[in-house]
């Protein structure tokens, strides 16, 4: 996948993971996509590494939206502390 396929991606499962994660998350969009390019990544290798699922698989975007809420969990515990 290209860098722009990427971006467009971790667009999509920023604003999802924005979405699932209640509270007040004040970031503009290139954090959001940052967030979710990030949780893609975190959950491709993570995955992909402890064996839960294979390139390609619908669970890498589930496992991408789960990683982005982590991301913004910390993100948020990190900006306030």
């Amino acid at each position: 996948m290209g860098i722009i396929g990427t971006i467009f991606i971790g667009l999509i499962v920023g604003l999802i993971a924005r979405f699932l994660k209640p509270g007040d998350d004040s970031m503009g969009w290139i954090m959001t996509i940052l967030i979710g390019i990030g949780g893609a990544i975190a959950a491709t290798y993570g995955g992909q590494a402890l064996g839960i699922y294979q390139a390609g698989q619908g669970a890498g975007f589930i496992g991408a939206v789960i990683g982005a809420v982590v991301l913004l969990v910390l993100y948020g515990a990190i900006k306030k502390g």
